[in-house]
């Protein structure tokens, strides 16, 4: 019995220790590198032999980094934090996912960073889902056509450079010439209209983009706008990735069938983020020291900027990016990448500006490469004339300082586009509706405005806009805007317009 015993004992060991060899414990293993020096933005680092391209790591104080480049000895790690706490030697974790963002519904009415977290003192985004802030751009299958307009509330631009769901239109123009001011405009004239407002601040000072909040908040388009906030007191690597994780959050909008406006403001501090990390990085540079890749990094922004086919959500993501010349020069190296990325420009010129023609939008300079396709076809009953006659009416202005004896037609001309130039007037924050637009616009080239002098054209115009909100209801009734303005409504319109002129024209 003891011997039998023994046996069992030592065969009990024996497969023991073979369910152990065959079932070992399950060890978490963690790979990390060492910070090999930091510098402004960017970390070196030693090791991570596993690391992806784009791949979120994590330094041991808690700072978030992006993998940036990979070389044979070192990674190098775009920091997503303050510098100030990493040190050579610290210890670096990778994540092994890509770098996300947190979406959905819960982020609108909000104010953010690029990473999701809160900067409006409310409380952090609990949302599960995140999205990865580079994804693919929608393949040309998946894309329908841009047919359906985006109202700006500006009458120059919705007469005659209309934005269509779905459309790129890049805002360009000297400093200080109101791009921002065209872009919250846009933003604002989205109430009631079901349009998710991204708006994505890149590079600006901190009062400047209170400012925009202020007025965002003001007007009541807070509840369906997100603010994504990279001031320039934050780092350069938060500046580079804000308007990828903006794009993100609008692509779940979008994907979910509904309409988003995203605004960035402005890839050129974007691109000068990327050209300091580039260089830092010693990547080799290019014309004026932007890396090689520089209009990739913005191609593969606006290129997921798009209307889908209904098979695929039936959502649009309109773009709105604004870029800064120097001095007038459409023609420099980051706005020309970014026109022909586009589908069309809004040119500001400071002359205008100065001239408080405001907003302060170049007809000459300016286009829609989607044109009337994404236009109230109302407007076009109206805007081929008012067009033809603002064109000539440029012309002639610049000639006409040369001479003083000008025939009666020429005189006509000019008379008439200082007074177009005065109905396409607007101040900040005021966005017009369809109805008052068209009317504006069909009062401009009315014959009876001939002897009406432009300084009287603002009493006019509130005068006006009283009266048509005033006759709304049977407007709508009488008039589709979806249709062209035949006969009959043409009628009705100036029925209404023709009392509210005759007291302003000019007695002889």
């Amino acid at each position: 019995m003891t011997g039998t015993t023994l046996i069992s004992a030592a065969d009990r060991a024996l497969a023991g220790i073979e369910e152990a060899l065959q079932t070992p414990k399950k060890v978490q293993l963690r790979e990390y590198g060492k910070v090999i020096s930091v510098g402004e933005g960017f970390a070196k680092v030693d090791g991570l032999p596993r690391a992806g391209t784009d791949e979120l790591v994590w330094f041991e104080n808690g700072c978030p980094g992006l993998i940036y480049n990979l070389d044979d000895e070192e990674a190098g790690i775009i920091l997503l934090g303050e510098e100030q706490e990493i040190e050579a030697g610290d210890e670096v974790y990778r994540s092994g996912d890509v770098l996300k963002v947190p979406v959905g519904e819960e982020l609108l009415g909000r104010v953010l960073d690029p990473l999701g977290r809160p900067l409006d003192g409310k409380k952090p985004i609990t949302r599960k889902e995140e999205w990865p802030i580079e994804r693919p751009a929608p393949p040309i299958i998946q894309r329908a056509p841009v047919e359906r307009p985006l109202q700006t509330g500006i009458k120059v631009i919705d007469a005659l450079f209309p934005v269509g769901r779905g459309q790129r239109e890049l805002i360009l123009g000297d400093r200080q010439t109101g791009k921002t001011a065209i872009a919250v405009d846009t933003i604002i004239n989205q109430k009631d209209k079901e349009v998710v407002c991204i708006y994505c601040a890149i590079g600006k000072q901190k009062t400047a983009i209170a400012r925009v909040i202020d007025d965002i908040r003001s007007k009541e388009a807070l509840p369906f706008s997100i603010i994504i906030s990279a001031s320039s007191d934050s780092p350069v690597g938060m500046q580079y990735i804000a308007p990828y994780a903006a794009t993100s959050i609008g692509e779940f909008f979008m994907e979910q069938g509904k309409d988003v406006l995203i605004v960035y403001d402005d890839l050129t501090w974007h691109a000068r983020a990327y050209r300091e990390l580039a260089l830092l990085m010693r990547r080799p540079p290019g014309r004026e020291a932007y890396p090689g890749d520089i209009f990739y990094i913005h191609s593969r922004l606006l290129e997921r900027s798009t209307h889908l086919k209904p098979h695929y959500g039936g959502g649009s993501m309109t773009a709105l990016p604004i870029v800064e010349t120097q001095a007038q020069n459409i023609s420099a190296f980051i706005p020309t990448n970014l026109i022909s990325i586009t589908d069309g420009q809004l040119y500001l010129s400071p002359i205008l500006f100065q001239k408080d023609v405001l907003p302060a939008v170049d007809t000459g300079k300016s286009v829609s490469r989607v044109g009337s396709n994404a236009q109230l076809p109302a407007y076009r009953s109206v805007t081929k004339r008012l067009r033809l006659a603002y064109a000539q009416f440029e012309e002639l202005e610049s000639f006409s300082r040369f001479s003083s004896r000008l025939d009666e037609p020429t005189q006509n001309l000019i008379h008439r586009g200082r007074l177009i130039r005065e109905i396409l007037k607007q101040p900040q924050l005021s966005p017009v509706s369809v109805e008052v637009q068209i009317a504006e616009l069909l009062a401009a080239m009315s014959d009876q405005m001939d002897d009406v002098p432009p300084e009287r054209i603002s009493e006019i115009k509130y005068d006006l806009s009283k009266a048509i909100q005033s006759h709304s209801d049977e407007i709508s009734k009488t008039i589709d805007w979806e249709q062209h303005l035949d006969d009959e409504g043409r009628t009705f319109l100036m029925d209404i317009i023709s009392p509210l002129i005759a007291p302003y024209v000019a007695k002889e």
